[in-house]
């Protein structure tokens, strides 16, 4: 009898989300935002669960742009798989992680992707040096190497 096998799971943070959203005259910026369609058509087709949090929720209600703040509730509402987590070592993780020297959003985001056991995916330079630095318990990345990393197509 063959074994299931357990679904890659992301935590997209929401600066991540937006990227599709931003001025796409950039080189960067049009290549972070191809690699970010790619893990959610990935996530569309089930090969991906993509993790979301309710610091998602709280920092998306705060995009003046009502259509992409729609298009965003719309995507996690359809495609998100909200974390289930021990919300007391969570917070408590996340206040580590302030203490560290992280934002107060970015530290409740990379908890909840530590708790989920979920590879964090951000666009955020200084967030990920200092993911990187901190020494997560999950893989952090940004999209272009989360593509390469799982050879997404």
């Amino acid at each position: 009898m063959k074994k299931a096998l357990k679904r890659q799971s992301v935590y997209l943070d929401v600066c991540s989300l937006c990227r599709p959203f931003d001025d796409q005259q950039f080189l960067r910026i049009r290549l972070e935002s191809e690699a970010i369609k790619l893990i959610l058509e990935n996530v569309r087709t089930g090969k991906i669960i993509m993790a979301v949090s309710s610091v998602h929720t709280k920092e998306i209600e705060a995009i003046s742009d009502t259509v992409e703040r729609m298009k965003l509730f719309s995507l996690l509402d359809n495609f998100g798989k909200m974390v289930e987590v021990d919300m007391a070592e969570t917070r408590k993780t996340a206040e580590q992680f302030v203490t560290a020297g992280f934002g107060i959003a970015d530290a409740a985001h990379v908890s909840f992707a530590e708790a989920a056991g979920a590879d964090f995916v951000t666009c955020d330079d200084r967030l990920l040096k200092r993911c990187l630095k901190t020494g997560l318990k999950v893989w952090c990345g940004g999209p272009l190497q989360y593509c390469l990393k799982e050879a997404l197509k």
